[in-house]
């Protein structure tokens, strides 16, 4: 039974209008996704990065350093770092053949605030080798007294804090990290506190240059007749070039102004974003 029949120019025109419709409906839900005025404009997704920088300096020689950062949510990232230490000094007397490289690895989270101009990281991490823990100790037989016989995974533990704050005209950093013994504490443990802070000035996009104060301070001594003491005081200066693809290079220099040294420092940081 027929119950209607459309002519040909009905049927057209139902077409036009459903097409009509279909599109009014994709399309609309975009456009109110970009302009939403309740809403505001949509965030742009961060995406992972990964850091590389090449460190040089008059004390701790050179050490290769990463960073990690893996979006959690708008306003936080999960990070993982590691620094591998390279002077043998820091062996204590072991073979240094790449036995006893004082290495460090650690996580943390990074919270973006100020709309990414302002970076809060703590982190904490694991140090391993035998600066802060004296090394593995073999007990000695008899009189025989006792010796260091190699290094120790878990040497010691880093909680640390960094703030960077980079803006249209200024930039800052700020650092501490402590060093604790987790070996050995009471024989042959050493703690540091190691901080520093910089702020400058940004001339161009590129260029931007300002000042630097760092410490280093041996805070707690176990050995036997050892006392702490600061290590360095660090004021200088530096200047830093920055390209928009995430490469860096930044040299620092000035005087060591801890009571009883001599002689001036200089540290050179080059970094590479991904």
């Amino acid at each position: 039974m027929q119950i209607f029949q459309l002519s040909r120019s009905n049927k057209t025109a139902l077409i036009k209008s459903g097409l009509i419709a279909l599109a009014t409906a994709v399309s609309v839900p975009q456009v109110q996704a970009q302009e939403d005025p309740m809403m505001g404009p949509p965030q742009e997704e961060r995406e992972t990065s990964y850091t590389v920088t090449l460190n040089q300096d008059s004390f701790f020689g050179f050490y290769p350093a990463f960073n990690g950062l893996v979006p959690v949510n708008e306003k936080m990232d999960f990070s993982f770092y590691g620094i591998l230490w390279t002077k043998p000094a820091f062996g204590l007397g072991q073979g240094n053949s790449g036995d006893d490289l004082w290495t460090e690895f650690g996580v943390g989270v990074n919270f973006n605030l100020l709309d990414g101009d302002l970076l809060v990281k703590p982190q904490i991490g694991l140090t391993n080798g035998s600066l802060l823990s004296g090394g593995a100790i073999i007990e000695g037989v008899g009189e025989e007294p006792d010796t260091v016989g190699g290094a120790n995974f878990a040497d010691g533990v880093v909680p640390s804090l960094t703030i960077n704050y980079s803006g249209d005209k200024y930039e800052a950093e700020w650092y501490s990290g402590y060093y604790a013994a987790l070996r050995n504490r009471n024989s042959s443990g050493l703690d540091f506190l190691h901080l520093w802070g910089n702020a400058g000035y940004k001339f161009t996009d590129i260029v931007s240059a300002g000042g630097h104060y760092e410490l280093l301070s041996n805070t707690r001594n176990s050995y036997p007749g050892g006392s702490s003491a600061r290590v360095y005081q660090w004021l200088g200066a530096y200047v830093q070039f920055a390209l928009p693809k995430g490469f860096f290079a930044r040299f620092t220099g000035g005087a060591d102004i801890e009571s009883g040294n001599t002689g001036d420092f200089y540290k050179l940081n080059v970094g590479m974003s991904f």
